[in-house]
């Protein structure tokens, strides 16, 4: 599997990152989970202090022990910012307190990254600033980034943010193209041509920012997966199947393989927990889509060219 530079850090990080927000459902183990994600070549595991409760992270740490990999093997990321109750808190306190928890689960004694977990927009830039730089020098937090948000929010933080902001962690796959949609359809009259984030892929990639694209199997607002969805895109489904049986793939093989091909060098994070399921996406994530079979998924997805 290809290997990532995350943006100007020294890890050398999988493209295919494991999501771990189901690792709490019943009959999960955990252990074999990460070892067969580790054996394909996984070495970067994504959580957040939210992913069931808490629990999550605990069972990813007791998991670890059970299997051959050390800790050193691995990057391990987490996310914070994001209360019960449906609140977001990006202040020093929140911040110190969550990652502080976040390791005791996890087990560790620093995370390889630390993401904010979506904007707080009554977020005051120097109480961040104050947290990263208590966590970095603590040498808990080795990187930094955020989740979903724009090049202007990300402006903001980096007012008073020391560290650079290596990382930013969005919504992309084939149902959920917005941010190339408004760079194909730039000055156009529709819907498409609608600029929602700021110009985040470009702003990413002008400033050496690791995409790492979430939920790349989703359409909708989580109203479930498009593959093999053959009532609702038949179109999209039959051309997955056709390239996939060239590539002696699978559907979700390609789906993965259309995020791979962008030069933004996005990470893919999978949140399949099935471990038959890691290794048909790990499997196919050396495909190398031509440009006419990348813009052909694209407009079997439903997009339109100018």
């Amino acid at each position: 599997m290809k290997q990532l530079n995350i943006a100007n850090t020294e890890m050398k990080a999988s493209q295919i990152v494991l999501g771990c927000m189901r690792m709490n459902e019943p009959g999960r183990d955990a252990a074999k989970i990460i070892q067969t994600a580790y054996d394909h070549e996984i070495n970067f595991f994504d959580h957040a202090d939210i992913y069931g409760g808490g629990d999550c992270e605990t069972i990813f740490a007791k998991g670890l022990k059970e299997t051959s990999i050390s800790r050193s093997d691995i990057y391990l990321q987490s996310k914070v910012g994001i209360r019960p109750g449906i609140a977001f808190d990006f202040s020093k306190q929140h911040i110190i307190e969550a990652v502080e928890g976040s390791l005791k689960r996890l087990d560790t004694d620093y995370l390889d990254a630390l993401l904010l977990h979506r904007p707080d927009t009554l977020v005051e830039p120097e109480e961040v600033a104050e947290a990263f730089s208590m966590l970095e020098k603590a040498g808990k937090v080795r990187a930094f980034g955020v989740s979903n948000q724009n090049p202007g929010q990300i402006e903001l933080l980096k007012t008073a943010v020391k560290q650079p902001l290596h990382i930013n962690q969005l919504q992309f796959g084939l149902k959920h193209t917005g941010m190339i949609d408004t760079g194909i359809n730039v000055n156009m009259d529709n819907q498409a041509g609608l600029v929602r984030d700021s110009g985040i892929l470009e702003y990413s990639r002008i400033q050496n920012m690791t995409i790492q694209a979430w939920s790349p199997f989703q359409y909708g607002f989580f109203e479930g997966p498009f593959v093999g969805n053959t009532e609702k895109f038949p179109e999209l489904n039959a051309k997955l199947a056709e390239l996939a049986d060239q590539y002696n793939s699978t559907p979700s093989g390609i789906a993965i393989a259309f995020i791979n091909r962008h030069p933004a060098n996005m990470q893919t994070i999978i949140g399949t927990m099935t471990t038959s399921r890691i290794i048909e996406v790990t499997d196919a994530a050396d495909i190398v889509l031509t440009r006419d079979e990348w813009y052909a998924l694209y407009q079997a997805a439903g997009n339109l060219l100018p």
